[in-house]
């Protein structure tokens, strides 16, 4: 009777911790399947550019960004590069210069015009990068030519220097104001900014894809970080790349919060091809 009690507590007891558990994160597909870790890095290895839609303070898309930096430049011969929206394109020399060691790292932080999350959540990426020799591309336009464009529209970027212009994407640019995410965009700012708040996004957007194409070769593979809403519903930087290079192979994976992350309504997964959803409590970094 004594070993049938202690039985049923023990069972009681796992079934209890079981019920308590708390999964800091879940992997969905579109179909609402649940996948592992292994299985999304089945889908990344199968993809030429993956684009990681991340919320900028969500510790847990920036602990994942750096495990799958490391398995995918672990994980494979094929040439693998880092592309990154928290870099401009004219910091690409002070980043070049850092990664080879000539400059050092007070150097490169002090002149930089880092996120102020940089140390948390992207500064292991780039020293990883570093220490295995791995390609970081600065890919954002610099934020004073967007500031350019939203205050004077798109004419104002044909007044820059010519050096000025090799930091964005060819001009003219082709913007599509009819997208569904830049009319969300324009929504969700009750109209404020008028035309040119969605002309400021899509030059970002034209312009990390401009150099995620620059860099990217047939055999490459390149892991791109940016804020979910530029490559959601395969469209922002996933639309410029589109445009021709339309038989790449990508892979997009956005992140959102959820009070319930058991429990995801179907439309909340239908932005990306992987869903990464983490607890609404979960601790940000800023």
């Amino acid at each position: 009777m004594k070993f049938f009690l202690i039985i049923v507590l023990a069972l009681f007891t796992v079934a209890e911790v079981k019920a308590q558990s708390k999964p800091a994160y879940l992997i969905y597909q579109q179909s609402g399947e649940k996948l592992d870790y292994s299985e999304l890095m089945r889908r990344a290895m199968e993809s030429e550019l993956i684009f990681f839609g991340e919320l900028h303070n969500n510790t847990i898309a920036h602990w994942l960004q750096l495990e799958m930096t490391i398995d995918l430049a672990k994980g494979t011969s094929r040439e693998f590069m880092i592309g990154m929206e928290m870099f401009e394109a004219d910091q690409q020399i002070l980043v070049d210069e850092y990664l080879s060691g000539l400059i050092s790292r007070s150097s490169f932080e002090q002149e930089a015009r880092l996120w102020r999350n940089y140390s948390t959540d992207y500064k292991p990426i780039l020293e990883f990068a570093k220490e295995n020799g791995n390609q970081v591309i600065a890919t954002n336009i610099p934020r004073r030519y967007a500031s350019m464009v939203y205050s004077g529209g798109l004419e104002a970027l044909d007044k820059l220097f010519d050096e000025a212009k090799n930091w964005m994407m060819p001009l003219p640019i082709e913007v599509d104001v009819e997208l569904p995410g830049y009319k969300n965009i324009s929504a969700a700012a009750h109209g404020h900014g008028g035309v040119n708040l969605i002309y400021s996004q899509a030059v970002k957007d034209a312009t990390m894809a401009h150099f995620i194409k620059k860099y990217f070769t047939p055999g490459s593979r390149i892991l791109h970080l940016n804020g979910s809403y530029h490559s959601n519903n395969y469209e922002g930087i996933v639309w410029y790349i589109k445009q021709n290079l339309s038989d790449v192979k990508i892979l997009t994976i956005n992140t959102i919060t959820e009070n319930d992350i058991t429990a995801v309504e179907a439309e909340k997964l239908q932005a990306a091809d992987i869903t990464i959803v983490v607890p609404s409590r979960m601790t940000t970094t800023y």
